[in-house]
C-alpha cells in the first residue's frame, strides 16, 4: 500500500489485542489477565469450566459498561490508542488500493490519505483522516488535525472520482483542522468552505463515516454525503468538550470536561436523534480497539450495501436528494402550527 518515499502506517498491538486501558475498563483488565493466564497453560493443566465461567463474566461486564458509557467516556473510547485508524480500515477492507498525493498547490498533507481501491465488488475512491501510530507518525500527520492543503487534495481527488463516475468513501477521525497560522495563511477555512460547497453538489454517491473523533470544520470539510454514519462508540461535534470547557468554565479538567460532553449531544445515538447522521454503524463488545476486524467487517458491509442502494439513482438525482437532506438539518418547526395541525 506505500511506495517509496511514502509513510508507512503501522497498527501496534499487544497480544491481548490493545496496549492501554480505559479506567472504567480495568475491572475487564483483571478479568483478562486471569484468561491469559489460563490460556497460556497445556491444554492437560487447563481449567476449561474455569476458562468459560471467566470469559463469561467479561463479555457481561463489558455488555454492561458499553451499554451505559457516559458521553466523556465515549470520547475516551474514540481516542483510544488502537482503535483502527483510517490506513488499518483500508488494509483490512480494501483490495488494489493506489494512495493519490498532493493537492497541486502546496503540497501534501499526511493527516489525511486519499486513493482508488475496490471495497466488495465496487470500486471507490476513499477519502479519511490519519492520526498515525507512533510519535514520528503522529508528529508528521499533526495528530490527525489536517491542513489546507489536505482538503484542498481531498477535493481535488474527489473530483477526480466524479470524473470516472466512482463513489466516494469517507472516514473521519479528527479532533479539527489544524489552527495554527501558517494553516490560516494558507486558507484553512476557505478550503474548508470550498470543500462543503463542492461535495454538496458532486455528481456521484458519496457516504462518509465518523470512525473515531468528529471535530468541527475538520470533520465536516470531508463530512458532506448522501448517507452520514457513526461507529457506536465514535463522537461528532461542533467542538471538544475539553475546548468547550475551556470557553465555558475557562479550565478543562475532568468535571467540567464530563459536563461539556453531556451538553454537547455528541455521541451517535444524540447524533441520529437530532437528525445529524443517518445510521449508527455497530462496533465489536468492548470496542473496535478490541477487535478491529470485525469492526472493519461491519464499516465494510454497511458500505458495499448503501452503495448497492445509492447507485440506483442517477447523478442528478442524487444531488438533489443530498440538498434537500442538507436544508432539514437544523429546520424550526413552529409549536403551536403544528399542535394546531
Amino acid at each position: 500500500m506505500s511506495m517509496p518515499g511514502e509513510l508507512t502506517w503501522t497498527m501496534t498491538s499487544a497480544p491481548n489485542g490493545y496496549t492501554y486501558t480505559l479506567p472504567f475498563e480495568e475491572p475487564v483488565t483483571e478479568l483478562e489477565k486471569q484468561i491469559a493466564a489460563l490460556e497460556q497453560r497445556d491444554e492437560d493443566d487447563r481449567l476449561d469450566d474455569e476458562l468459560k465461567s471467566l470469559r463469561e463474566n467479561r463479555d457481561s461486564m463489558l455488555t454492561k459498561l458499553y451499554r451505559n458509557l457516559s458521553p466523556w467516556d465515549t470520547v475516551r473510547v474514540a481516542r483510544h490508542p488502537d482503535r483502527p485508524q483510517t490506513s488499518d480500515y483500508i488494509r483490512m477492507m480494501c483490495r488494489d488500493f493506489r494512495e493519490l498525493h498532493g493537492d497541486r498547490h502546496f503540497g501534501d498533507d499526511p493527516a489525511v490519505i486519499t486513493g482508488f481501491g475496490r471495497i466488495g465488488s465496487h470500486k471507490v475512491l476513499l477519502v479519511g483522516h490519519q492520526k498515525g501510530r507512533t510519535t514520528q507518525e503522529k508528529v508528521a500527520c499533526h495528530f490527525g488535525c489536517a491542513h489546507p492543503e489536505g482538503y484542498r487534495k481531498a477535493l481535488k481527488k474527489m473530483k477526480l472520482a466524479e470524473k470516472f463516475g466512482l463513489p466516494i468513501v469517507t472516514l473521519i477521525d479528527t479532533p479539527g483542522a489544524f489552527p495554527g497560522v501558517k494553516a490560516e495563511e494558507r486558507g484553512q477555512a476557505e478550503a474548508i468552505a470550498r470543500n462543503l460547497l463542492e461535495m454538496s453538489r458532486l455528481h456521484t454517491p458519496i457516504l462518509c463515516a465518523v470512525i473515531g473523533e468528529g471535530g468541527s470544520g475538520g470533520a465536516l470539510g470531508v463530512g458532506v454525503g448522501d448517507r452520514v454514519a457513526m461507529l457506536s462508540n465514535a463522537w461528532y461535534s461542533v467542538i471538544s468538550p475539553e475546548g468547550c470547557a475551556a470557553i465555558l468554565w475557562k479550565e478543562a479538567n475532568e468535571q467540567t470536561n464530563t459536563a461539556a460532553a453531556e451538553a454537547l449531544a455528541l455521541t451517535a445515538a444524540d447524533n441520529l436523534r437530532n437528525g445529524l447522521i443517518d445510521e449508527v454503524i455497530p462496533e465489536p463488545l468492548g470496542g473496535a480497539h478490541r477487535a478491529p476486524q470485525e469492526a472493519a467487517d461491519s464499516l465494510r458491509n454497511w458500505i458495499i450495501e448503501r452503495l448497492r442502494q445509492l447507485k440506483r439513482f442517477k447523478p442528478a438525482t442524487l444531488v438533489r436528494h443530498r440538498y434537500e437532506k442538507l436544508r432539514r438539518i437544523g429546520a424550526l418547526v413552529d409549536a403551536a402550527a403544528r399542535d394546531k395541525d
